[in-house]
């Protein structure tokens, strides 16, 4: 079985960093799960983030998300559908499936 590598992104900033990260892991054959809450919400928005469609399963705290007044706009998130703007235990469940964990 692949590897498993988790991401946590709470800062609204590294992107560029996270998308990298993801895309070399991707090429390597990992599976990569991102967890994207705290101001790292903010990101989903950012053009970039498209890249990481595909690449990665992608999960977004609910709660972040309604905090910085943004729960019109889920429709415009790529590659992540309603059931996965989530909560913290699905964050917990991608800590106890991975095999590494970075944080952002």
């Amino acid at each position: 079985m692949a590897d498993h590598l988790g991401i946590l992104v709470s800062s609204d900033r590294h992107l560029d960093y996270v998308v990298h990260m993801t895309r070399a892991a991707h090429a390597k054959g990992k599976q990569i799960s991102l967890f994207f809450t705290g101001r790292g919400v903010l990101l989903t928005l950012a053009p970039q983030f498209g890249e990481l469609v595909a690449k990665a399963r992608l999960a977004v705290c609910d709660i972040s998300f309604r905090e910085y007044g943004l729960p019109d706009r889920m429709a415009e998130i790529p590659g992540v559908e309603r059931v996965e703007f989530t909560t913290q235990a699905r964050h917990a469940q991608i800590l106890s499936e991975s095999d590494r964990y970075l944080v952002f």
